[in-house]
């Protein structure tokens, strides 16, 4: 009975992270059980480093609460790569599939509850499971889209356009993330948001 309900507490645990991982693909329930039992839960603080800048990244990440920032430096200045909300996931996806060091950086902006997938386990389910081969694939896939539709904006669009796509599709991040960080991410100067914001707000 007792292990009966470990399994029903770590299942409702992970609910959200099947959520997900359903938009991708549908997969088995034995895949389901595989998948938990590699995940590892962690509750971190703000200001967690997850993968220092200049190292492997081993894990994937699925943040369920908080919020984490990829990020990297350049000529000195912390620029901003990327930011994961709830319900997505947190990678440095050039380190994790070609298991070297990348530059980039990930540490948490608020505390955090995290799941993590190591590299190894992963390529280990998806040779016993082909429905998570195929999750696999299809993430990484989205993954690449989600990093090309951002290089198109940094160079075809202006950054007025970046910041009213920003505030359709993810309004809440400009309450949750500082003015700093935001116009790193939109390739700007904080003074260029800042008076961007003042015009809108006007």
């Amino acid at each position: 009975m007792l292990v009966l309900l470990i399994v029903i507490f770590k299942k409702n645990l992970m609910e959200k992270f099947f959520q997900t991982v359903a938009q991708f693909t549908n997969i088995s329930q034995e895949s389901k059980q595989d998948l938990s039992g590699a995940l590892k839960r962690f509750e971190f603080e703000k200001g967690k480093i997850l993968v220092k800048p200049y190292s492997v990244c081993n894990y994937l990440y699925f943040v369920e609460e908080g919020l984490t920032r990829t990020f990297y430096y350049k000529n000195e200045k912390d620029i901003t790569d990327w930011i994961s909300a709830e319900n997505s996931f947190a990678v440095s996806l050039i380190s994790f599939i070609t298991r070297k060091p990348d530059r980039r950086g990930i540490e948490l902006l608020e505390p955090s509850i995290i799941y993590a997938l190591h590299h190894d386990e992963l390529e280990s389910l998806c040779i016993k499971h082909h429905d998570i081969e195929n999750f696999v694939r299809r993430l990484v896939s989205f993954g690449l889209i989600q990093v090309s539709e951002k290089f198109d904006a940094l160079h075809f669009e202006t950054a007025l356009q970046r910041y009213q796509t920003l505030m359709k599709n993810t309004p809440a991040l400009l309450q949750r993330v500082p003015l700093g960080m935001i116009a790193s991410y939109l390739g700007i100067t904080q003074e260029t948001l800042s008076r961007m914001r003042a015009k809108i707000s006007f």
